[in-house]
């Protein structure tokens, strides 16, 4: 009888692939999950929790993601340079309008593993607020 053990994908047994998402009209919530599952590997057959699986992964036109209920005038994002009496607020009305990218990266963010492979999935997540972006050579022709 032979016996069969599970595959676990070494480091450089993953090649790296570029995926571009398009943010138009895609709630913010859904886009951050499609991404994190994506940067994470857990849509393929190789998924290792222990090594990273993922894509680079693009994302434009991140001004244009969709955003349901009150959360424009309601949800407030944080920052604290760590000195007393800093703590700065920002709607996501203001954030969304000065700096969407920021807003769907803090999404991402917050669906990744809070660990240092979680850094490092996020540094493989590049976003931009048009629907232009620096990466043509990486993703070649498949967009």
């Amino acid at each position: 009888m032979k016996r069969t053990s599970t595959y676990f994908a070494k480091a450089g047994d993953v090649p790296d692939q570029w995926r571009v998402i398009d943010a138009t009209g895609i709630s913010l919530g859904r886009l951050a999950r499609q991404v994190a599952v994506a940067l994470q590997g857990k849509d393929r057959p190789t998924y290792t929790p222990h090594v990273i699986t993922g894509d680079h992964v693009i994302v434009i036109n991140a001004g244009q993601a969709r955003v349901t209920g009150r959360k424009l005038m309601q949800k407030m994002y944080y920052r604290h340079s760590g000195y007393v009496g800093n703590l700065k607020s920002f709607l996501m009305r203001d954030l969304m309008a000065e700096r969407p990218e920021r807003v769907v990266r803090l999404a991402v963010k917050g669906m990744l593993p809070s660990n240092k492979q979680g850094r490092q999935m996020l540094r493989r997540l590049r976003v931009y607020a048009g629907d232009r972006h620096p990466h043509e050579a990486q993703v070649g022709s498949a967009e």
